[in-house]
């Protein structure tokens, strides 16, 4: 025990794991082969998304449409910001391998040293949450995708409005709108923080920045092409797929096909719910519970969830469940969450059992659903306390 403790509290060790899984799914993933995304089709390097986001800047620079077909190229659509296109640059000159590297370590080191700096949270309790995402991270740095980015930028945001440094806590969440629209979900966090004003201008500042840093290598033509390009490529994305989702969910469990939009306002409305509880803004769990709700709900009511993308839902579980006084039942629900959720898609399960009960039944999804409604029923109903740490952990930090 105490060995599992100084590793727990030792977070160079930690930042070592970290550091080596980017650098392994790395390495895996530039000597991947090449395949396809259907049979016969074009081939793809194994890294297709980092080569999605790496031509995004050659696309953008060379005046061409960001969000137009490059089969030649790569196996998907670009379906990030033209600011996103513009500072991935920095990476994408570099040679292949090197870019892909310090893509996934700065995924890694981001979410790292954002759980590293959340506030009120012991160091034991931090090297707890940090071992119970890290597979969720390897499985989004073997995918190349953004999503353990996000998640450390929504964590530093929150670290940021628990300091009142509203200008950093403002650069965080424009960051991960400007990456993923989603996160502009985020942005009810700022009712529970006092200086409105402040976070409004900050907000409004970032906002026009981000905006308009794609002229410094394009003119306002293509600007404005651009912009309304992405605007219809998130327009007309919203029936392509169900996605490890509610939506998927009530569809492969309960035969419902209904309209996308009724859930998705559903949702929002119970996502806005809690927010009414204007008393309980001054709690400490109160606040870490809404973050949580709100890492957990970007993914849940996203109709293009991938596995990738539960990252951030993980994240949110372990805020969750660190922030407040443990229970058998969110006991249960974190064991839940970290075997179908977290585990689901690893070889721990046979592929057979991956492939005929897993995916078609889009399981993944289930356990973050069931904990997002309890985190609701926390925020509107709970007796909010925060976590004991056991006396003799808290000790040998």
């Amino acid at each position: 025990m105490q060995a599992i403790n100084r590793f727990l509290t030792n977070h160079q060790y930690l930042l070592f794991v970290y550091i080596a899984l980017a650098v392994f799914a790395s390495l895996q993933s530039y000597f991947g082969r090449l395949d396809s995304f259907v049979p016969g089709g074009h081939l793809y390097t194994h890294y297709n998304n980092y080569i999605i986001f790496k031509q995004s800047f050659f696309h953008l620079i060379h005046g061409q449409d960001l969000y137009a077909e490059f089969i030649e190229e790569q196996g998907d659509l670009f379906k990030y910001s033209p600011t996103f296109a513009l500072v991935f640059g920095i990476l994408a000159i570099l040679p292949d391998v090197v870019g892909l590297t310090l893509w996934n370590v700065l995924n890694a080191v981001v979410l790292f040293y954002a759980i590293e700096h959340l506030p009120r949270f012991t160091a034991r309790t931090k090297g707890l949450i940090l071992v119970f995402v890290v597979v969720e991270l390897l499985t989004a740095m073997q995918n190349e995708q953004s999503n353990a980015l996000i998640a450390g930028l929504f964590l530093l945001m929150f670290g940021a409005l628990e300091k009142r440094n509203y200008w950093l806590a403002s650069f965080f969440l424009i960051s991960t709108i400007y990456i993923k629209l989603f996160g502009i979900v985020a942005l009810a966090l700022y009712l529970l923080y006092p200086g409105k004003l402040k976070l409004t201008y900050t907000t409004a500042f970032w906002v026009l920045l981000f905006t308009l840093l794609p002229l410094i290598v394009v003119d306002s033509g293509q600007f404005v092409f651009l912009y309304k390009s992405w605007g219809n490529l998130l327009s007309n994305d919203h029936s392509i797929s169900d996605g490890l989702s509610v939506i998927g969910w009530l569809k492969s469990w309960f035969g419902w096909d209904g309209n996308k939009t009724y859930v998705s306002v559903a949702g929002a409305i119970l996502f806005c719910i809690p927010l009414l509880r204007i008393r309980q803004y001054g709690d400490f769990t109160f606040r870490a519970l809404f973050l949580a709700s709100v890492m957990i709900w970007v993914v849940i009511f996203n109709h293009r969830a991938e596995s990738p993308t539960f990252i951030i839902a993980a994240g949110g579980v372990a805020i969750w469940y660190y922030s407040q006084k443990q229970t058998t039942a969110n006991y249960v629900l974190l064991v839940l969450a970290f075997v179908f959720t977290t585990l689901a898609p690893t070889d721990i399960f046979p592929k057979f059992v991956r492939n005929e009960w897993f995916k078609p039944y889009v399981v993944k999804a289930v356990p973050c659903i069931l904990v997002w409604g309890k985190i609701w029923l926390d925020l509107m109903f709970g007796k909010l306390e925060e976590r004991e740490e056991n006396p003799v952990a808290a000790l040998q930090e």
